[in-house]
C-alpha cells in the first residue's frame, strides 16, 4: 500500500469519527450558488468563500474553465438542486497559462510520462511511448488570465441551456493573498 492511499484512508478514520450530523444535510446546496474553479492545490474553496458542507457546489477542473462538462454540472445544479447564483473563478499563477495544445499533443506523442519545465519551456524525459490521441483533446489552455475568466462567463451566459435570470460573476483569486479579485468584463457579460 501507498504511503499517499495509508494517510488519505487515516485521515478518513478521522473524519468519520467527527461526521455527526452530516449525513442529515439535504441534497440542494443551502445558500443555492455553485462555484466553477481550478483543480489547482492551492485553492481552498470552502476557505475562500466561507463554505461549510451542504451550502453550495463546487465544480473544479483543470483552469477553472467552462468545459462542455462544467456546463453539464452548472445545468444539473440549476435545473435539479436549486442554485441561483455562479461564480466562474480563475487564479493567478495558473499552469494553464505555461503551454498551448500544440505544446501538450506533442509531449503526449512522445511519452505519457510526465514532463518537466525548464528554461526552453516543457520537456519530455520519458522512455516509453506516447499517443496520438491528444490530438483529439482541447486542452483549454490561455494565455490572459482576465479575458479567460470573461470568455468563460460569456460561453455560460449564451449557453441555450442557461437561463438569463441566474447571474454569473467573474473574479481571479490570488494564489499569493487569498483575495478574490472581480473584473469587470467577466461581470458586465454575467449580468442576470
Amino acid at each position: 500500500m501507498s504511503s499517499v492511499l495509508e494517510e488519505v484512508l487515516a485521515a478518513n478514520k478521522l473524519y468519520v469519527q467527527g461526521f455527526g450530523s452530516k449525513g442529515a444535510l439535504a441534497l440542494p446546496p443551502k445558500r443555492q450558488f455553485a462555484i466553477l474553479t481550478c483543480m489547482d492545490a492551492r485553492i481552498n474553496p470552502a476557505g475562500m468563500a466561507g463554505l461549510s458542507e451542504g451550502d453550495a457546489h463546487v465544480i473544479r477542473n483543470a483552469g477553472g474553465r467552462a468545459s462542455d462538462d462544467a456546463i453539464r454540472s452548472l445545468v444539473i445544479s440549476y435545473k435539479l438542486l436549486g442554485t441561483k447564483e455562479w461564480f466562474v473563478i480563475h487564479h493567478t499563477d495558473c499552469g494553464m497559462m505555461l503551454f498551448t495544445d500544440s505544446v501538450m499533443r506533442g509531449l503526449l506523442s512522445k511519452s505519457l510520462e510526465t514532463a518537466v519545465i525548464g528554461e526552453k519551456g516543457w520537456e519530455d524525459r520519458g522512455k516509453t511511448p506516447g499517443s496520438t490521441e491528444g490530438e483529439f483533446v482541447n486542452f483549454l489552455p490561455f494565455s490572459n488570465l482576465e479575458e479567460s475568466v470573461a470568455e468563460d462567463v460569456r460561453r455560460i451566459r449564451n449557453h441555450p441551456l442557461v437561463p438569463k435570470r441566474i447571474p454569473i460573476y467573474g473574479f481571479v483569486y490570488d494564489v499569493k493573498t487569498g483575495k478574490l479579485i472581480e473584473v469587470p468584463k467577466a461581470m458586465a457579460a454575467g449580468k442576470a
